[in-house]
């Protein structure tokens, strides 16, 4: 086994703390990675504050891995020692079912295995994150980095870069769709950027003033205040699609009465308490779609991590809910 320390919460109440723990040694297909950069992500505090239940402690979080491969095993094909290698939201899944080998890993339905606070099939415990000295990972599951990407910038890609990605691809936004993102927090800021660079006419919706000039920089061409009643009437009818990405509950019919006939709302953040249920004929007049999309699978995350390369996708000045967190506890080998 692998002895190395990261940083664990014990409780939904208490601070992270170093905690000391064991990584698997690498199998046949396993790619071990000294981390370097690991972003913060809301994710995380959900998790370690068990606001989305089901935490087991201690949970040790962080799914915007960045590092470097020290170790691959036998059958490793696509990676070397040294190369940078980064690891996203999932370490597994059940590689059989009808979602897993279409190549949706992430819908997997018989055991989609987080990177962290998840069954660990090699262990038998549970799986930790990126808030370590280093983590071992199926080469499946690992992504290539280029070597001319700012390292700590790539972290975020991992999880509100493709998640945001994902739908935008799914839903083909581009050229003539006009877009709204609802937030400009660490998803919504890199939805900005990617809707932008996909050719979108991009509005943001915030209910913060000042960050209207952030939503500018990065790639907003409007801004709408969404407290301000009379700027959201005058957004009726009017986008292809809104990438809904709130963590908190709020009411959802203000944004679906934006959307045009055929037009879809999809919802990325996730609250700890649930939704006002919307209404009904905000749905029906229009012909209006509610969705969601969770993260994304390997082809994916491998575009995400291009798109940011040639779209320059860090966090804003503003939106630091995603900072890096640079770790040096490093692994040290032991039986």
């Amino acid at each position: 086994m692998i002895k190395t320390v990261g940083y664990a919460a014990q409780g939904a109440t208490a601070p992270l703390e170093a905690f000391r723990f064991e990584r698997r040694e690498p199998g046949v297909n396993d790619v071990r990675i000294e981390i370097l950069h690991c972003g913060v992500c809301h994710s995380d505090l959900h998790i370690a504050r068990n606001e989305w239940k089901g935490t087991t402690y201690p949970v040790v979080p962080g799914h915007e891995i960045v590092g470097r491969v020290s170790q691959v095993g036998s059958g490793v094909k696509g990676f070397r020692r040294g190369d940078l290698a980064a690891v996203g939201c999932m370490v597994d899944s059940c590689r059989s079912c009808p979602d897993c080998m279409e190549g949706l890993e992430q819908y997997c339905r018989n055991e989609m295995i987080l990177t962290y606070n998840s069954h660990d099939r090699h262990t038998g415990g549970m799986t930790y994150g990126g808030y370590s000295g280093c983590i071992v990972v199926d080469e499946r599951f690992v992504l290539r980095v280029p070597t001319n990407l700012d390292l700590p910038a790539v972290a975020p890609l991992l999880c509100a870069g493709i998640t945001t990605y994902s739908p935008l691809r799914h839903w083909k936004v581009g050229k003539g769709n006009t877009v709204g993102v609802v937030g400009l927090g660490g998803l919504g800021h890199m939805a900005v950027k990617l809707a932008n660079a996909f050719g979108a006419n991009v509005v943001m919706f915030t209910t913060s003033p000042d960050k209207a000039a952030d939503a500018k920089r990065l790639g907003a061409h409007e801004v709408v205040i969404s407290k301000n009643s009379d700027e959201m009437r005058k957004q009726a009818n009017r986008f292809d699609f809104i990438l809904n990405t709130v963590a908190a509950p709020h009411d959802l019919d203000a944004f679906l009465n934006l959307l045009r006939r055929d037009g879809t709302m999809c919802m990325v953040g996730a609250p700890a308490l649930p939704h006002p249920s919307p209404n009904v004929f905000s749905l029906i007049f229009g012909r209006r779609k509610l969705s969601g999309s969770l993260i994304g699978s390997g082809r994916p995350r491998r575009c995400s991590i291009s798109a940011g390369s040639t779209t320059s996708c860090p966090t804003s000045s503003r939106s630091r809910s995603r900072r890096s967190m640079r770790l040096t506890s490093g692994c040290s080998g032991a039986t």
